[in-house]
């Protein structure tokens, strides 16, 4: 399908657990913070994708693997840029755009977080 439609009615069931953001080269400073994903456009290998990521409450650092546009769907969110030293909240509807490299301090305020995101190697 070409066209698809993102849901804003999602749940972590949902999603497909993939253990924590730590298997996914994170450093977690605060909770468990469980990972899931649901891809709606390839692989997170392949130059473009997209999906849906989420997360359970609380605290971790990365560097992004890739540049990425996202849209929260469910929860809240403070990122903090590591370099510019920048804090932005984000809720349900909002949207960011991040570049490959930088480091970003999460800090996921609510028990569930959910974005769709599109991702460039």
């Amino acid at each position: 399908m070409s066209l698809q439609s993102l849901s804003t009615a999602l749940t972590l069931a949902d999603l497909l657990p993939i253990g924590t953001v730590a298997d996914l080269g994170s450093t977690i400073l605060e909770g468990e913070v469980k990972a899931y994903f649901r891809p709606t456009l390839a692989s997170p290998s392949d130059p473009v994708h997209a999906g849906y990521f989420g997360a359970s409450r609380g605290k971790f650092r990365m560097i992004y693997p890739f540049t990425e546009q996202a849209t929260v769907i469910v929860g809240e969110v403070t990122m903090t840029d590591e370099i510019t030293g920048k804090i932005s909240h984000y809720k349900a509807g909002e949207s960011w755009l991040v570049l490959k490299g930088t480091p970003v301090l999460w800090d996921i305020q609510s028990d569930t977080f959910i974005k769709h995101y599109l991702g460039a190697i």
